[in-house]
């Protein structure tokens, strides 16, 4: 099988693997029991703490783990508006969001908090003037994404977080699909809170952090206490080393996978020239990650395409793995201006370091086929 999926999940690494091995066997202990074996496993959560911390230049203090990027999302967005209750119920988003942000979003409406949605360019960015224009006075909260899950469109975060700062209003960052794979620094960029999720850079699923600038305020512990047990209750130590080993693995390749993607996409926009007409690629600029890549077809739906490519041994989606089950079409290529007609005719393929020019080959050879066929059907 070609898999061309990695936004939606990786495997675990070898060296993820081995970490969790050695944490489950050697420091099985509750990290919040006092004797011995416990106060070492604390001691190793306290060093992955610190590691993650040093990732995007944060507080330790700021990491709490998670189940991943959805809970991380939620219990973000759930803290910072708790905090401003008293001070307005406007929230600025995007519709490009991962649907966990979307949902929490909405749900601040049920209490009244007004949304107000940025629009973006074809690239899939926002801009800052419109964010300027889009802050009122009860401004609390603004939620945006570093790096696209469809598209790959990096947002300006940093010229984002300076705008914020200076209004005093609070910014969350999902940098899932951002996090080990292009810089983060949470001081520069001025984020007060950002979602991470261990799956998305070869480490377990079922592991992330969320990290909560503590000079934003009270601690957010009360709140995790209600919705999850990870930060008093037993922590999944063997999980959170093996994310952190995972992690740091990441970082110290970053720039080698980065130019692997960037080749990668090069080697592939080259190829799609000979289907001119038929396929595109989505939102390239300069702002995007070319670790995903967003494609859309002509008369042909993405769902046809992924099934096609499937019974070719080759895995890529249709979007989101969690919005690929519904019907309607992706909120990001609407976004974008693409009709819903259009926004339904998308895969998205992304690389990992171990995707090569051949694997794309066996793309391509998938896509001719595709278009042969339709253009018989002609």
């Amino acid at each position: 099988m070609v898999y061309l999926d990695y936004a939606a999940t990786t495997p675990m690494s070898k060296e993820s693997i081995e970490a969790y091995n050695t944490a489950a066997i050697s420091y099985y202990g509750n990290a919040n029991s006092l004797h011995t074996i416990g106060t070492q496993a604390g001691d190793l959560l306290s060093l992955c703490r610190h590691k993650l911390a040093s990732f995007i230049n944060g507080d330790t203090q700021g990491i709490h783990f998670t189940s991943g990027g959805t809970e991380s999302n939620m219990l973000a967005i759930q803290s910072l508006l708790q905090r401003t209750e008293h001070r307005g119920k406007h929230i600025i988003t995007t519709s490009l969001e991962h649907a966990s942000v979307l949902r929490a979003l909405s749900s601040s409406q049920k209490v009244g908090y007004t949304i107000t949605y940025l629009p973006v360019n074809k690239a899939g960015v926002v801009s800052i003037e419109a964010l300027k224009q889009a802050i009122q006075e009860d401004t609390v909260l603004v939620a945006i994404q570093h790096v696209n899950h469809e598209l790959g469109s990096i947002q300006p975060i940093q010229a984002i977080g300076q705008l914020l700062k200076e209004h005093g209003i609070w910014f969350h960052c999902d940098c899932v699909q951002s996090f080990g794979k292009i810089p983060i620094d949470v001081e520069k960029a001025n984020i007060d809170s950002l979602s991470v999720a261990s799956h998305k850079l070869y480490g377990p699923k079922g592991v992330g952090f969320v990290y909560i600038r503590p000079a934003s305020g009270k601690s957010i512990s009360n709140l995790i206490n209600l919705v999850t047990e990870h930060d008093r209750g037993t922590m999944n130590v063997p999980g959170i080393v093996a994310f952190a080993t995972a992690a740091e693995h990441a970082h110290n390749q970053l720039k080698k996978a980065y130019n692997h993607f960037e080749h990668l996409k090069s080697y592939l926009l080259t190829q799609i020239e000979s289907l001119q007409g038929f396929v595109q690629m989505e939102a390239n600029s300069p702002a995007h990650f070319p670790g995903i890549i967003g494609l859309t077809f002509r008369n042909v739906q993405g769902q046809y395409v992924m099934l096609q490519c499937n019974r070719h041994n080759i895995a890529v989606a249709t979007g989101s793995a969690c919005t690929v089950h519904k019907q309607a079409p992706l909120r990001s290529l609407l976004a974008i201006g693409k009709s819903p007609e259009q926004a339904k005719n998308f895969i998205r393929i992304s690389f990992s370091l171990h995707t090569t020019t051949e694997d794309l080959d066996e793309l391509m050879k998938v896509l001719h086929l595709l278009h042969k066929e339709i253009m018989k059907e002609r």
